[in-house]
């Protein structure tokens, strides 16, 4: 219910109730996009360690390492606090259609572990799936690290 209020010289204000504003019509998630981080500095504290966090109205996705003695020795994406577990089977068509749109190597066989200077995770929506690919930058050139879905 809006509530509107008609001042001097035609000028009117409206209000939206409580929760109104809300019930518009949302955008959907973006069919395709590529996310950049940074990898952790020398030095950081050995154990799990956040390297970066992406949070968007669709959700929130975390990249995180694995650190011993100092350096990380592999790194994996999040998303609500829980590590994305590795696609059982191929990944789908949408999925490849968008590393390739962002100029990503083929994902094909994951590496044992992801290491490198700066991260990219691309996320591919295939219906109402969603689908996050990491990739690591090392020399130059980008790996395929890993993928799954959230």
């Amino acid at each position: 219910m809006r509530t509107a209020i008609i001042l001097g010289m035609g000028l009117t204000l409206a209000f939206a109730a409580p929760g109104e504003a809300a019930k518009g019509p949302g955008k959907a998630a973006p069919g395709c996009s590529a996310i950049r981080f940074r990898s952790l500095p020398p030095g950081t504290p050995d154990g799990d360690q956040p390297a970066g966090m992406y949070k968007s109205r669709h959700g929130r996705l975390e990249l995180r390492a694995e650190v011993k003695q100092g350096t990380p020795v592999g790194y994996y994406v999040t998303s609500a606090g829980k590590r994305i577990g590795a696609v059982d089977s191929s990944l789908p068509e949408a999925a490849m259609t968008c590393a390739a749109a962002k100029k990503m190597p083929k994902p094909d066989s994951p590496g044992s572990s992801c290491t490198g200077q700066r991260f990219t995770v691309v996320v591919a929506h295939a219906g109402d799936q969603r689908f996050a690919l990491l990739y690591g930058e090392d020399g130059g050139s980008w790996h395929f690290c890993s993928a799954g879905q959230f």
